[in-house]
């Protein structure tokens, strides 16, 4: 199975996550600039999941 599938929803976690951190940092939100930080941890890993998968294929 191709790592792309999970790549892309790496890269879309990691963007999705730096919006939410960026709009908790604006408004003062604790709680949503951390939920961003997690969200783009997750899209790393999720990435690096993906460029696994693909040097193993």
């Amino acid at each position: 199975m191709s790592g792309t599938k999970d790549k892309i929803k790496g890269k879309y976690d990691q963007a999705a996550g730096k919006v939410k951190d960026e709009i908790g940092e604006a408004t003062d939100n604790e709680e949503l600039e951390t939920e961003g930080e997690l969200q783009n941890v997750k899209g790393h890993a999720e990435e690096a999941k993906g460029k696994v998968k693909d040097a193993l294929d």
